[in-house]
């Protein structure tokens, strides 16, 4: 008697419902394992083709990929973690890439999650030093110099869980100000009236504000540089430690870019310049300014701005547009005063005898951190424009200015 034998067609032409056995089974049982473990990495475009259709250069060719994609998913695996605080008094060297870093921001790198607070206090108290003698926060550190670091803590981080009433209203007025995010650095569109950071007689302030958005690892987004508390604009904020180091370091090797928009007295001649001087700290009982100093004064600092005239109203007012090569203290502020150019508003250079403002307009400092442009730490390049705050777009408006004019200061020298 002869016996039928039944073909099966190929795996892979197979289009019906009917149950697996056996073998055939367990393999689709094992594929469809693997499939699920592997990470969204290897999912990325089209659907592949199944494996009876694969060429051997097709399997070498996505895995490549895969593995691509993987490493780069896990860029936090490229900085090294955080070394332990200092439990006893322990002494570093100053390394040629902490070179010229303030004091305080030199503290943070070594020491990611240290408050601005703790920082403060122990520089206070005298029990951080600098070659031996006592430092301020905000003194320059050289390389080759030794610093003296006290026992240090970090503040306790937060239990993940829903916030507080206030801290939600805080986290909203900070999502409010976002102009630009991704997972490394902020962008905040900062409103004139509130601090950067604390002082005296300041409870409310970025960096305070910054303590609702610490990360699962106690990590909170760091500051990189800073602009004065009436001034709105653009403020560049690290989310990582990885960030905040290529940041400070595009800072301090004036990497970054920088235009504001300020409403002067008068109109400048010629209606573009360079303003080259030096600025030395003026301390009274009652405030502290910056004066145009000698070249060799004690603790005096060139600075050097280029400005350019964007538009005038009238030969009263003039809207100028500034970039700052160096970033001293004040000085846009100090240098508008010096070429008898105040900045309308200010309650610090402002000293035209016998001027008066014009009918409508805010005495509010007139100052905008316009734009900001600097490369990002992943690669690309960060450039972000903040719009004119509620009491600048008044005066706009008032004195007919076109905020859409082209910007002159693009042509300023990068130097």
């Amino acid at each position: 008697m002869s016996r039928r034998i039944k073909r099966t067609q190929p795996r892979s032409d197979r289009r019906d419902d009917r149950p697996l056995r056996g073998r055939d089974k367990q393999q689709d049982r094992a594929r469809e394992r693997v499939q699920t473990e592997r990470p969204k990495a290897y999912r990325t475009g089209p659907k592949p083709p199944r494996l009876s259709e694969r060429r051997p250069e097709q399997d070498k060719r996505q895995d490549d990929q895969g593995k691509r994609a993987a490493f780069a998913a896990e860029p936090a695996k490229l900085t090294p973690d955080a070394p332990p605080l200092p439990k006893k008094v322990q002494t570093v060297v100053v390394t040629a890439d902490e070179d010229n870093m303030r004091i305080d921001r030199f503290l943070e790198a070594r020491f990611p999650g240290l408050s601005f607070s703790h920082i403060q206090r122990i520089v206070r108290k005298g029990e951080l030093r600098v070659d031996g003698k006592r430092a301020d926060s905000k003194d320059r550190l050289q390389a080759g110099q030794s610093v003296r670091i006290p026992p240090l803590r970090l503040d306790a981080p937060k239990v993940p869980g829903a916030l507080s009433e206030a801290a939600q209203k805080t986290l909203d007025a900070l999502k409010a100000m976002i102009l630009f995010e991704d997972d490394d650095v902020l962008v905040l569109n900062k409103p004139a009236g509130l601090a950067v950071q604390g002082g005296s007689g300041t409870t409310r302030h970025i960096d305070q504000m910054l303590e609702v958005m610490r990360d699962a690892k106690g990590q909170k987004p760091r500051l990189v540089h800073r602009i004065d508390k009436e001034t709105a604009g653009c403020l560049l904020v690290a989310r990582t430690r990885f960030a905040a180091t290529h940041l400070t370091g595009a800072f301090r090797h004036r990497s970054a870019r920088k235009v504001y928009w300020a409403l002067v007295a008068g109109v400048p001649k010629p209606k573009q310049g360079r303003i080259s001087t030096y600025l030395a700290k003026e301390e009274s009982e009652d405030d502290t300014i910056m004066r145009i100093a000698a070249h060799g004064d004690e603790g005096a600092s060139h600075a050097v701005t280029y400005y350019a005239v964007v538009e005038a109203s009238a030969q009263k007012l003039a809207w100028v547009s500034l970039k700052p090569v160096t970033g001293r203290t004040h000085q846009l502020r100090a240098h508008m005063a010096h070429i008898d150019h105040p900045i309308l508003g200010d309650p610090k250079y402002f000293s035209k005898e016998n001027w008066e403002l014009p009918g409508g307009l805010q005495n509010r400092l007139h100052l905008l951190a316009r734009r900001i442009v600097i490369p990002h730490p992943r690669g690309g390049v960060i450039d972000v424009t903040a719009p004119l705050p509620p009491h600048m777009l008044q005066s706009w408006n008032l004195l007919g200015l076109e905020a859409d004019r082209y910007d002159p200061i693009e042509n300023a020298p990068e130097e």
